[in-house]
């Protein structure tokens, strides 16, 4: 979801009145880090698109050489030159900037395909709270799982917990905790996940479908 003007106010409004982000349950609408945008607000508001972002990096000639050498010794894209040049020029250029070098110089083009809006975006939900999807991830390969749900707009992560097995009886426990935060605010209309045994049982019909994980959203 975008911030706009009117969104920007309002979320100002509340940071005035001393409403923190983690017991505002309709912060959850909103991008998660946009409360703590304006955890300094100075009394001007800020405007969306105007002198953004840091200032841009000067093209510079000693970093444009050591791109050019790098590529004529090695033949690799931006990506793969850039740990290249970490490590054996000793010196830290980003990937992005090297790509841009390598265009200066006639070394690299654009790819067309890359520069349309894919049809397919992962978060396009306008609201929270109206979906949202659950999923299981191993921790740093120490044994432990993790499971959370994210909401789709915000990508807010609303529940989760961590355990020694991944089951049905664990993604229950997450989904308990969502209903009991989130339930009286806004029933969640969907809640999406794969077909994972962790959240079903072993096929059972004759059709061999599995029966998953029932959630009630009334």
């Amino acid at each position: 979801m975008k911030l706009n003007q009117a969104k920007i106010r309002w979320i100002i409004r509340q940071k005035l009145k001393g409403w923190p982000q983690k017991i505002s349950p309709e912060a959850c609408c909103y991008p998660r880090d946009a409360f703590s945008r304006f955890s300094r607000y100075t009394g001007k508001e800020p405007s969306i698109g105007e002198n953004l972002g840091r200032p841009a990096k000067p093209y510079n000639e000693d970093e444009a050489r050591i791109v050019k050498d790098a590529h004529q010794r090695y033949r690799f894209g931006a990506r793969m030159l850039e740990p290249v040049i970490r490590k054996q020029y000793k010196i830290r250029i980003s990937h992005n900037r090297i790509h841009m070098y390598l265009k200066a110089q006639g070394l690299a083009q654009e790819n067309q395909k890359k520069q349309k809006r894919r049809k397919w975006v992962r978060y396009e939900r306008e609201h929270g709270l109206s979906a949202g999807h659950i999923d299981w991830h191993e921790v740093d390969g120490n044994g432990i799982k993790a499971c959370v749900i994210l909401d789709d707009a915000s990508r807010m992560v609303l529940a989760g917990g961590e355990f020694k097995a991944i089951n049905t009886e664990n993604s229950k426990l997450v989904i308990d905790q969502l209903v009991e935060k989130y339930w009286w605010l806004c029933p969640m209309r969907e809640l999406i996940f794969d077909r994972g045994s962790e959240f079903g049982a072993h096929r059972i019909h004759d059709d061999r479908s599995w029966r998953l994980l029932a959630v009630s959203c009334g």
